[in-house]
């Protein structure tokens, strides 16, 4: 039923360094994450797909949900534009292959400055989706578990590490 093989390939023709298929248990679910959203990211309170918008599902339901899910597509790239639009592509083809529930994870990057900063609505609804720590995914855990890299930078000049998910089944 699920294509995986061409979903990895999809994501890899989008900029993807690497894609990685694993199930829901494979994710490191901890709460915390939402401390470094409330006390580090300057977009809490603003942004459109942010965890403080009424209406954000509390994190413990986020887990339930997700946990639903057969498989998970981890979509590794250097910035975080490629991985958003890879992680929509297979959300897309997956839906119309039939997987009707397909949802992407990325921390967006569709507008230049989100519209919520400016106390508008989303321009991209359609498109926009939640970042991993924001549902209360340790990100950090997950990937090191699967032997992905990502380190807290020292300094503007290093490479960075973004990831995005697609949730299947």
């Amino acid at each position: 039923m699920q294509n995986i093989d061409k979903y990895i390939t999809l994501a890899r023709s989008h900029g993807a360094l690497n894609v990685t298929a694993v199930t829901p248990e494979d994710i490191v679910f901890d709460g915390r994450t939402i401390l470094k959203c409330m006390f580090g990211c300057g977009d809490w309170g603003k942004g459109c797909t942010c965890p403080s918008r009424a209406g954000f599902l509390p994190l413990d339901e986020w887990e339930k949900l997700l946990k639903k899910y057969k498989t998970v597509l981890i979509i590794h790239a250097n910035d975080k534009k490629t991985t958003q639009n890879a992680s929509l592509a297979v959300e897309n083809e997956a839906y119309l292959d039939g997987d009707a529930l397909s949802f992407s994870m990325s921390d967006c990057a569709l507008c230049v400055e989100c519209a919520g900063s400016i106390g508008e609505p989303c321009r991209n609804v359609a498109s926009a989706r939640p970042a991993f720590h924001s549902v209360g995914i340790d990100v950090f855990k997950t990937v090191h578990k699967l032997g992905l890299p990502l380190k807290a930078l020292r300094s503007k000049d290093e490479d960075q590490n973004w990831y995005a998910a697609v949730w299947l089944g």
